[in-house]
């Protein structure tokens, strides 16, 4: 089954990205697992993006408990997603800067202002570092080049 908007200039055969919030409220309420397709695949693309507000907000008053919370999980899920590869992306970036320095951990720690235990956190992941740390890390590195 394919949902159909009412009073709506768009179609559900338009990109999602076109999609105003009351068809994304329609393809909830009214649509089939399959009909959610298109709603799933771009919180996964984007799960801090417009129609995972949408579904953020229309999940605080739904009509439909048992959709709502499908898609908050499906939101959830897709925002730590998110999160874990940004904070593998920032341990990658840190070690990195690490190598390039031919610096031990302990010494690089002193010089970009923390303590190698605190490094330590950073780069299991722990902790994750604030972006003016992040920054001094690069910055030092790019100098040693």
């Amino acid at each position: 089954m394919v949902v159909q908007f009412r009073n709506l200039t768009t179609t559900w055969h338009d990109p999602i990205d076109q999609w105003p919030y009351e068809a994304v409220v329609t393809t909830i309420e009214r649509g089939l697992v399959a009909d959610w397709q298109p709603i799933v695949k771009d919180i996964r693309r984007r799960p801090f993006g417009r129609i995972a507000s949408y579904v953020a907000h229309y999940a605080k008053a739904p009509d439909d408990d048992a959709a709502a919370a499908f898609f908050s999980e499906a939101l959830r899920r897709a925002r730590a997603d998110q999160e874990d590869s940004e904070r593998d992306e920032v341990i990658k970036r840190i070690r990195l800067a690490i190598e390039s320095s031919k610096m031990s951990q302990g010494d690089f720690a002193k010089v970009v202002g923390t303590s190698a235990s605190r490094l330590s956190t950073y780069l299991s992941g722990a902790v994750t570092p604030s972006a003016t740390m992040l920054i001094r890390v690069e910055n030092f590195a790019k100098k040693q080049d």
